[in-house]
């Protein structure tokens, strides 16, 4: 997390790529889902063969199973827009952590994304790291897997 902006404005600046990560993510997901689901539509003809109906079942398979991904970015997107991410001093839901090579959002699980030159990436407060560092503020040290972590920076 660079220190040349304002740290209210750096926040507001991962946390707006953050949800548009989401967002991008439950496009695509939306996307493959109707792409299967058009392609598990019969045409009007009155007689399929085996294979026309096999493909066709298959690709209702494929878009049933894009519906959880569907789902669960809708889901991820609802947790973003109801967490506080006010500026915090404590590593709790909605903060923004530095530690000596990763920062992370604490509010739903995501791959990297980066802003303002910085790559983070999104842990639930499920996550082990979150419930190792929950609580902690920067300076304190707490260990993870095996390996020693100082928190550098908490917004």
């Amino acid at each position: 997390m660079t220190a040349q902006k304002d740290p209210g404005a750096r926040k507001k600046s991962i946390i707006d790529s953050l949800m548009s990560l989401e967002a991008q993510e439950l496009e695509a997901a939306q996307a493959h889902h109707e792409a299967f689901q058009k392609e598990s539509q019969l045409d009007d003809r009155e007689g399929h063969d085996k294979d026309d109906i096999a493909a066709s079942r298959e690709s209702a398979d494929l878009a049933a199973a894009f519906d959880g991904p569907v789902h669960a970015h809708h889901a991820k997107i609802d947790v973003i827009e109801n967490t506080d991410f006010g500026l915090t001093d404590t590593v709790q839901p909605g903060a923004v952590v530095r530690l000596s090579d990763r920062c992370f959002v604490v509010c739903v699980s995501t791959t990297r994304f980066d802003a303002d030159g910085e790559t983070y990436m999104g842990i639930s407060t499920q996550s082990p790291i979150y419930l190792a560092m929950a609580g902690m503020q920067k300076g304190d040290v707490f260990t993870h897997n095996g390996t020693e972590f100082e928190i550098q920076e908490v917004l």
